[in-house]
């Protein structure tokens, strides 16, 4: 097996990857209709056009590649989003608010504070279904649940690393479970801005709308507490993974650690004790259905399959094909822009360990890792924070740059919002909103 195959790929391999990016991006927008009945098709056709070639050619190297990738990444990933979206639809928050600005804002600063403890998969579901029974009877409804992505799905999984999957990859590479709270001011800097201009907009949309704003609030509680008890179950587990050195086992070829096999049997055994314990009403109150999670699964299946020379390419750093990338992180700032750069459109996990061992490799060479990043953080913190931050934030630049992007806007489709498109999406928010305050927070945090 070539000890590195980043190595020696070139470029073209990524053409696949592409690929299923751009039908994710042009098909919703061209053929909607083709799109909803055909995209675990579309999916199977650009993972079996990078899969079939890469065996033919690679053989045992692509074939452990691929096993590695869908073992050790892809399970796991589909696994704690699975049970995080299981158990968190099985908290009901009963009542229905106006939707005035205020309260919107106040749903979302709330679950910008939620998601660093329960993920931001697990605030998205537990607040999405709220959020838009108090906006039903509003006539512009996109931009909340776009400002929705950008803080509750993303932004708001800096402070913990159960809060965004980059940050507990650092966690599991020796990076202190309580160092990302370093994170807070820059979260808090992305986060006041978007919430203020938000109400500004919405405020805007609120007073011309022909709406009678006459309804009353009803009273709010919540129903399935018993799930919080699961989701507590998920969070032990997550720490225990990263915590329990109980050595490793071979699945299939691929090294893989206990205490990761006992994490994920503990999620699944959670997402079907919720399943079990949660009544029909309240997961008919949620409209609860597969749908989101099923679309996420399948077309990150893909992704994950088809990224794989990407990855491969990019961790062979100066020795790949993608050399001048790797070449320009030279600063804390390029190290931002290219983290959360290639996390709007690649997986952000892989991404941030990326650009974490390029800067281990670039900063502290030839020193065991477990040394090492006690020196990073000692000595050239400001690196970590932009890789971090690159990757949590920028994740929100797309709907692909972060699984709950995708659950929210399936399930707000679902409910009759009618979402931007992925180009839409970009151009319309993500880019004048977002892009303008990374800036100012370039010269800022990783001047």
């Amino acid at each position: 097996m070539h000890a590195n195959l980043g190595e020696i790929l070139p470029v073209w391999w990524t053409i696949p990857f592409a690929g299923i990016l751009l039908s994710i991006a042009l098909f919703p927008l061209f053929a909607a209709r083709f799109w909803h009945h055909h995209y675990p098709k579309v999916a199977a056709f650009w993972a079996l056009a990078l899969a079939i070639p890469f065996l033919i050619r690679h053989r045992g190297d692509a074939l452990h590649e691929i096993t590695h990738v869908m073992l050790a990444d892809y399970v796991p990933f589909i696994i704690i989003l699975w049970a995080l979206y299981t158990v968190a639809s099985g908290i009901l928050v009963t009542g229905t608010l106006k939707g005035t600005p205020l309260q919107l804002v106040l749903i979302m600063a709330s679950g910008t504070l939620l998601a660093s403890w329960i993920g931001t998969t697990g605030a998205s579901m537990v607040l999405i279904r709220p959020l838009l029974r108090a906006i039903e009877k509003r006539k512009r409804r996109e931009h909340i649940v776009v400002f929705f992505i950008f803080l509750v799905s993303n932004i708001g999984g800096s402070l913990t690393p159960l809060g965004d999957p980059p940050l507990f990859l650092g966690f599991l590479h020796h990076v202190p479970f309580f160092w990302t709270f370093h994170l807070f001011w820059p979260m808090l800097f992305m986060a006041v801005p978007l919430l203020a201009i938000f109400y500004v907009i919405d405020m805007r949309f609120y007073r011309r709308e022909a709406l009678q704003h006459d309804t009353a609030d009803s009273a709010m509680g919540i129903q399935g507490w018993y799930n919080f008890a699961l989701l507590g179950a998920i969070i032990g587990a997550v720490l225990l993974s990263g915590m329990w050195k109980a050595g490793y086992v071979n699945v299939l070829g691929v090294h893989t650690p206990v205490a990761g096999l006992v994490r994920d049997g503990i999620l699944i055994v959670a997402g079907i004790a919720s399943l079990k314990l949660t009544s029909k009403s309240i997961h008919e109150s949620n409209q609860f259905s597969w749908g989101p999670i099923r679309e996420v699964a399948i077309l990150f299946a893909g992704i994950f399959v088809t990224i794989i020379p990407a990855l491969a390419i990019l961790k062979a750093g100066e020795h790949g094909a993608l050399k001048p990338v790797i070449d320009l992180a030279q600063s804390p700032r390029s190290y931002f822009w290219l983290t959360g750069g290639l996390s709007s459109f690649l997986d952000n996990a892989p991404t941030y360990l990326t650009f974490f061992n390029t800067a281990l490799g670039a900063l502290l060479p030839g020193i065991p890792e477990a040394e090492a990043v006690p020196q990073l953080i000692a000595m050239h913190h400001h690196y970590l924070h932009a890789i971090s931050c690159g990757a949590v934030f920028m994740g929100a630049n797309t709907y692909i740059g972060n699984a709950p992007n995708f659950m929210v806007k399936s399930i707000a489709e679902e409910a009759g919002v009618q979402m931007p498109s992925f180009f839409g999406y970009m151009f319309r928010y993500s880019i004048p909103f977002l892009i303008p305050l990374f800036v100012i927070a370039t010269f800022i945090f990783f001047g």
